[in-house]
């Protein structure tokens, strides 16, 4: 057994528990939207053909925002397409996922979906094949009270009352060429900062989010940061990050340790960032959306979109079945994003529903949580407070693709109103358990109130419709504390969540 302590001080905090860390989104692709959110046939589905299992899901799960519609959806459409009797809306075609999009859900049934289901739309604007024009037409539709065109135009439609949507994505993924619209940083930087400053004439107190890398593999990363906030610095709040990770070759420990990348990539741009800050003589500081993140196995068949002269409806598309090792995966990002609160601001896993989701549905019929729904809802619920900076010294190993990383990855998080201290760690060995000593510095006393396991001795295991509690995170029986150190076993490529109260 491998031997590991954490070390967390009362004093050493990183920066608040934010909720818009627990964020998610919503994309026009596969079966995300419709037969996910939107299944007007179902059972459980309200007067707006909405899934009420899936709202309850939603809730369950603890998403605080959702990103919509896109994604590579986006830099096509045509939002207008989607408001008013939906008899006279038109079917258009969905280049990014070769598609047809009936436009059956547009703005406002989106906007109504996500009160029901208590989460903070983010929205999203063309800056594919649109631009300014397209961006504040929407806004005025969707945040002006009345008096205008577009503003009436929604109080026509039934809204009455602004759907007051705070953040404005500027455009998606534009350095890359599978993008419509795709861009150099300069062109894309002068669209972005002429539409972020045309929508603050409308609303000023807008927090925008400009487009950096979609990857930090791109062949352009860090020039592209560079020069899109050298445009956009002083008009925009935060600039995105997109990462998606998978076992590759059946190098196992390789994708264990994602998040040595993870943390490579927010370090890089919080870098670049204050390096334009610097040369630029800026007091304020740009910050880190990290909106699209998640396990995703592009490779797969069911991840490549239709071809040729099928462009069907909701396809199924990107549907993963996410096992063991991808939970515990999923949860080590989270402990990355946790850990860079100072400067990631908000963070949005990429999906909700169906589309590399960790909810899953069948159209018409049952609904089920994947194994990366656990470690999510668990932190999403139990992270509170402030983060805590982590010391740890654990064994080392080596990795094909990130070199030596430590066994165990952690982070803590503490609420002082109700005295509960959650340590969120991970098990990165492919085959050795670790005891965990945990030392909480200035925590006299604390007892365990929860410890949960997620782990399988085959980590190849995944839930499914008929037996959707087999990879349940469990109870760790061998936690214990005394006056000033907790002891927990960590089985390999396992997420453990450990929760403690002051008395």
């Amino acid at each position: 057994m491998l031997l590991a302590n954490v070390t967390v001080d009362r004093a050493f905090v990183v920066g608040p528990v934010r909720r818009r860390t627990f964020g998610s989104f919503v994309e026009h692709l596969g079966r995300c939207v419709y037969t996910g959110l939107h299944d007007p046939g179902h059972p459980t589905a309200d007067a707006d053909g909405f899934r009420g299992d899936v709202v309850d899901l939603v809730r369950e799960l603890g998403v605080s925002t959702v990103r919509y519609p896109g994604g590579n959806f986006v830099s096509g459409y045509r939002w207008e397409d989607g408001i008013g009797p939906r008899a006279q809306r038109p079917a258009r075609l969905d280049l990014a996922w070769h598609s047809t999009e009936p436009n059956t859900v547009g703005v406002d049934e989106f906007v109504r979906w996500a009160r029901k289901a208590g989460v903070e739309p983010m929205m999203a604007v063309n800056l594919g094949t649109r631009g300014i024009q397209g961006a504040l037409d929407i806004l005025e539709y969707c945040n002006i009270r009345g008096g205008t065109a577009w503003s009436d135009r929604r109080r026509a439609n039934g809204a009455e009352e602004p759907h007051d949507i705070r953040m404005w994505c500027l455009g998606n993924e534009l350095d890359g060429p599978w993008q419509t619209g795709h861009k150099t940083a300069h062109e894309y930087g002068r669209l972005a900062a002429e539409t972020a400053r045309a929508m603050r004439q409308v609303q000023p107190d807008l927090e925008l989010v400009a487009c950096g890398s979609s990857g930090s593999g791109m062949p352009t990363f860090g020039e592209w940061e560079r020069v899109v906030l050298t445009e956009t610095y002083d008009v925009v709040d935060l600039v995105s990050a997109h990462a998606y990770y998978c076992e590759e070759d059946g190098d196992l420990a390789s994708f264990l340790a994602s998040a040595v990348d993870m943390d490579h990539f927010i370090d890089s741009v919080v870098a670049t960032a204050d390096a334009v800050r610097a040369a630029r003589k800026a007091t304020r500081r740009i910050h880190v959306s990290f909106d699209e993140w998640n396990v995703w196995y592009a490779g797969r068949a069911e991840s490549r979109p239709p071809t040729g002269d099928d462009w069907p409806i909701a396809p199924t598309l990107l549907e993963d079945r996410y096992n063991v090792a991808d939970a515990v995966v999923a949860g080590s990002l989270l402990i990355s994003l946790l850990r860079h609160t100072d400067r990631v601001h908000a963070a949005s896993l990429a999906q909700l529903v169906n589309v590399i989701a960790p909810i899953m549905t069948e159209p018409g019929g049952r609904s089920w949580r994947q194994t990366t729904f656990h470690p999510f809802a668990l932190t999403a619920r139990h992270a509170a407070g402030e983060v805590l900076r982590a010391a740890i010294d654990a064994p080392v190993h080596d990795t094909t693709r990130f070199g030596p990383v430590s066994a165990v990855d952690a982070v803590a998080t503490y609420e002082p109103s109700t005295g509960d201290l959650v340590l969120f760690a991970v098990n990165r060995s492919v085959s050795r358990p670790v005891a965990l000593t945990f030392h909480p510095r200035g925590f006299p006393r604390l007892r365990i109130v929860e410890a949960l396991t997620l782990s399988n001795p085959d980590h190849t295991w995944s839930a499914t419709p008929d037996d959707p509690t087999s990879v349940l995170p469990h109870p760790n029986p061998s936690a214990t504390a005394d006056d000033d150190t907790v002891r927990v076993d960590l089985p390999p490529v396992s997420w453990t969540m450990l929760r403690l109260r002051l008395p």
